[in-house]
C-alpha cells in the first residue's frame, strides 16, 4: 500500500459508484445500447491501457482481411479532430490518433479505418459511406456500451490481470471487476513464454470469479526484426536510443536490451504529443553518439513521421519494433471460428 493511497480512496469510491450505476442502468433498461444489423466485434478491456488491444485488432485483421470487408472504429484517442472521420491517404496520428493511424499505415489498402467518438452515430456513417463494410471491429470499446456487440473480447495482461486490480485512481481499473461477466473471450496478454499449466490454473480460477462461462485464452506476444521508419535505413547499429510513449514500455524495453546496447532511454507517457524540443533532445543524444540509431514502437514512429520532423531527422536511422499477438494454434483456430460464426450468424446482406 502506497503512503497516499487514503487520500485517494474516496475519489476511487466515487468513481466505483458511478460507473457501478451506469451500468447498473444498461443492465435493466433504463439506458439501451443499439443493436445494428451489421456484425460489431467489441475489443477492449478494464484497465486504462497497455493490455495490447491495437496487436489484438491486427491479428483479427491478418486473419479476415482476406475474407471479409472490415472496418475498424475507434474513438481516436488523442487525436486533435472531433467527430467522424474515415482516414484516407491523407490522414495523420494528429488527425485519427496514434492507433488508428497505426492501423491505416499498415492495413489500409486492405480495409477501412474509421474514428468517432459516438460509436452509435460513426456506424452508420460507416454502412453508408462504404456500404461494402460486412463486419465492424470496435477497438476500445468495452465501455461504451450504447453498441451492442456481437462478440465482446476483453483484454487484461499477465503482468496486471484485472482481478488484482483496483478502481482508479488507486488503480488503473475504468470500472468494477464485475465488468468482466459481460465478456465472451476474455484473453491474458504479455504471458511469458511457457507458460505452465498450474500457472493458467491459477489465473482461470481468479477470472471464474467474475466470468463463469466465457473462454479464456492465453496470449504471448512477438516482436519482429527492426522496420525502417525513416528515409535513412542504415540499420546495422547495436547502440540504439529508446524512444516510447506508451502505457507500458517495459516489454519493449527488455526486448531492446536482449540485442541493443541502450545509450539512452526516452520514456513518454502514453499518447505522448512529441514536440520539435523532444526530437531535438532525442537528435542531440544520437549525434552524441555517431554509431547509434533510434529505436521506437510502432504507435510512436507513426507520429516521428510527422512533417514538422522531417528536417531534424531526415538522416537519423530510425527503426520501430514491430509487435503481434502470439497464440497456440488451437486457440488461434478456435478465435478465428468463434469470430466467423459471429459474423455469419448475423446474416448481414450488404445493400450494393
Amino acid at each position: 500500500m502506497r503512503w497516499f493511497d487514503p487520500l485517494l480512496y474516496p475519489f476511487s469510491l466515487l468513481y466505483d459508484t458511478a460507473t457501478r450505476l451506469r451500468n447498473r442502468m444498461f443492465d435493466v433498461g433504463m439506458k439501451k445500447g443499439v443493436e445494428f444489423s451489421i456484425p460489431t466485434i467489441v475489443v477492449g478491456n478494464l484497465s486504462m491501457g497497455g493490455t495490447g488491444k491495437t496487436p489484438f485488432v491486427e491479428l483479427l485483421i491478418r486473419l479476415f482481411s482476406e475474407k471479409h470487408q472490415i472496418c475498424t472504429l475507434s474513438r481516436g484517442y488523442g487525436r486533435k479532430t472531433k467527430g467522424f472521420i474515415l482516414a484516407n491517404e491523407n490522414a495523420s496520428a494528429a488527425e485519427i490518433g496514434d492507433e488508428p493511424y497505426q492501423i491505416y499505415s499498415k492495413f489500409g489498402h486492405k480495409i477501412n479505418v474509421a474514428v468517432g467518438e459516438e460509436r452509435i452515430l460513426a456506424i452508420p456513417e460507416i454502412i453508408i459511406q462504404k456500404p461494402e463494410t460486412e463486419a465492424i471491429f470496435l477497438d476500445d470499446a468495452f465501455q461504451h456500451r450504447y453498441v451492442k456487440g456481437d462478440l465482446n473480447i476483453l483484454l487484461t495482461t499477465f503482468q496486471k490481470p484485472f482481478f488484482k486490480d483496483k478502481i482508479v485512481p488507486l488503480g488503473t481499473l475504468r470500472e468494477a471487476k464485475e465488468g468482466a461477466g459481460r465478456a465472451d473471450i476474455i484473453v491474458v496478454t504479455k504471458c511469458p513464454t511457457g507458460l505452465e499449466d498450474d500457472v493458467k490454473a491459477k489465473f482461470s480460477i481468479e477470472i471464474r470469479k467474475f466470468n463463469s462461462e466465457a473462454k479464456i485464452i492465453f496470449a504471448g506476444i512477438k516482436y519482429g526484426k527492426p522496420v525502417a521508419a525513416g528515409t535513412a535505413s542504415n540499420g546495422d547499429s547495436k547502440n540504439v536510443v529508446l524512444v516510447s510513449g506508451i502505457a507500458d514500455d517495459s516489454l519493449f524495453k527488455a526486448e531492446a536490451k536482449k540485442n541493443y546496447t541502450v545509450i539512452k532511454d526516452f520514456a513518454f507517457s502514453d499518447h505522448h504529443h512529441y514536440k520539435v524540443s523532444d526530437i531535438k533532445k532525442i537528435v542531440e543524444s544520437v549525434k552524441e553518439n555517431p554509431d547509434s540509431l533510434i529505436l521506437t514502437t510502432e504507435k510512436d514512429a507513426v507520429k516521428l513521421k510527422a512533417p514538422i520532423f522531417r528536417d531534424y531527422l531526415e538522416e537519423i536511422a530510425t527503426f520501430a519494433l514491430p509487435i503481434e499477438i502470439s497464440l497456440s494454434e488451437e486457440d488461434l483456430l478456435w478465435l478465428e471460428k468463434r469470430v466467423s460464426v459471429a459474423i455469419k450468424d448475423k446474416g448481414y446482406i450488404r445493400e450494393i
